[in-house]
């Protein structure tokens, strides 16, 4: 008894550390240790990054089904603003990471202005589109007209305000690759928390606030991703973080963004190929029409809050191997590794004995509507078959993009989702009249394939000879 107990107190006293973010150093010591201090903040980060999806569905779905079905059209269409967001946010934590192994901390505050310039001039470029065309994007998606007509501000202010999406990803990035995971984690709790109180006021609202329905759900979103985005920069400039932000940075450097363009370009495509996947599928689902498309958003956005702190796990992986390359130590990123995927395996092995059991129960707790609920924990259910694979593939793909080898992440995930993915749910859902488990099916296959074949290439050690 004894043992556990010390165990206990250790665990709380780490947790506490890692939350604080004290450990600082993480190409040295043991290597269990780095990746619990590392995993801690960021699985909590990811975990209220995905709260905002889920505290959205939850009050949107008092409104209509024609709303939950725009939030998951509307969310389709984002995650190739995620796409863009998260290969340049690869990029920052490999080229951030790599500089703080080597201990050069002014070429790491360089790199932070050149991704931070260059995601507000993405974002801008789609904050035009958004605009303009809300209700056209919508239609392009399958969207009926009833929906549409509901649901297209969502869609225009979400895209309108996609640059606090692009800068909340870009800076929390830099943060996790100069090893200040913590910091990244409070950014995402004060924009979730402003979330939680400003979504059922500007949903439903309150006092002299109007009810927008499903357009306030973006609304509160877009404050609460702002205001964040604000805490981030704040923490830049005034040095709060082992990276700081002066004014004789706030310049352009060619060789420090021609660096950063080539080691995101793979990751910017590699995230293309899994979110335009997505939309295509998002589109087939939209053929078998409200119920069911609503059932499979309700069912993604609970199967990506469990995802998250595989997420979380994978990102401490990338950072670990960042820092220990730059610090010339390639054998320790390896194990640390294998380590984190190990651990990411155990933990989506048990959540999906419990979405197995439990699909139903959890799915209504989002829904009245029986044809939802019956869609959603088959979804739910079908994508729990795979939670291995999803866990241990995560964090073996993310440690490429660690050691700023995003290219072999892309040729895997070209083959898995573009050859295998798409062409074997249409089949199988269209085709041979399957219907939406078809979808189901062909995402979970794609999943085992991509993590079998990470696995073999991670292997042949290639990733170790990167130079960012």
């Amino acid at each position: 008894m004894q043992p556990n107990k010390i165990s206990i107190k250790q665990f709380f006293k780490y947790f506490k550390i890692a939350v604080s973010g004290k450990e600082k150093d993480f190409t040295s010591g043991s290597i269990r240790r780095a990746v619990f201090m590392l995993s801690i903040p960021m699985i909590l980060e990811m975990l209220m990054e995905s709260i905002f999806a889920i505290v959205d569905i939850f009050y949107v779905s008092r409104v209509s089904v024609n709303a939950v079905a725009t939030i998951g059209l509307t969310e389709s269409v984002i995650t190739l603003v995620y796409a863009v967001a998260i290969g340049l946010s690869m990029a920052a934590t490999a080229i951030v990471a790599r500089r703080i192994g080597e201990q050069d901390k002014d070429g790491a505050s360089q790199a932070a202005v050149q991704v931070i310039g260059l995601g507000i001039v993405v974002a801008s470029l789609i904050s035009i589109i958004g605009i303009l065309y809300p209700k056209e994007i919508l239609q392009l998606m399958g969207g009926e007209p009833d929906l549409i007509a509901e649901g297209y501000g969502y869609t225009q202010i979400l895209l309108e305000g996609n640059v606090t999406i692009m800068l909340l990803f870009l800076i929390n990035a830099i943060f996790r690759g100069a090893g200040d995971a913590s910091i990244a984690m409070w950014a995402l709790i004060v924009s979730n928390g402003l979330n939680i109180i400003l979504d059922p006021i500007f949903i439903f609202g309150i006092g002299p606030v109007p009810a927008y329905g499903v357009k306030g759900a973006a609304v509160a979103t877009t404050i609460g991703r702002g205001t964040a985005v604000i805490f981030q920069l704040l923490i830049l400039f005034y040095g709060w973080s082992k990276i700081k932000i002066t004014f004789k940075d706030l310049v352009f450097r060619a060789a420090v963004m021609l660096n950063l363009i080539k080691v995101s370009l793979g990751g910017i495509f590699q995230f293309f190929i899994g979110t335009s996947s997505w939309v295509f599928l998002m589109r087939i689902m939209s053929e078998f029409g409200s119920e069911v498309l609503a059932g499979y958003t309700i069912a993604i956005r609970v199967m990506m809050f469990t995802l998250m702190p595989a997420w979380g796990m994978s990102n401490a992986a990338a950072t670990l191997v960042g820092q220990n390359l730059g610090a010339k130590k390639p054998e320790r990123a390896e194990d640390s590794v294998w380590k984190t995927g190990k651990f990411s395996a155990i933990f989506m092995g048990l959540v999906s004995v419990v979405y197995l059991i439990l699909a139903p129960q959890i799915i209504s707790w989002f829904t009245p509507e029986i044809e939802v609920i019956k869609n959603g924990a088959l979804c739910l259910r079908v994508f729990a078959s795979g939670y291995i694979f999803y866990g241990y593939g995560m964090v073996i793909t993310n440690s490429f993009n660690g050691a700023g080898d995003t290219y072999t992440p892309t040729i895997i995930n070209s083959f898995c989702y573009w050859l295998f993915q798409l062409p074997f749910a249409y089949l199988m859902a269209i085709y041979y009249d399957f219907g939406p488990i078809g979808v189901f099916i062909a995402i979970t296959l794609a999943q085992v394939i991509l993590t079998i074949v990470s696995i073999i290439w991670f292997k042949k050690g290639h990733w170790k000879s990167v130079n960012v």
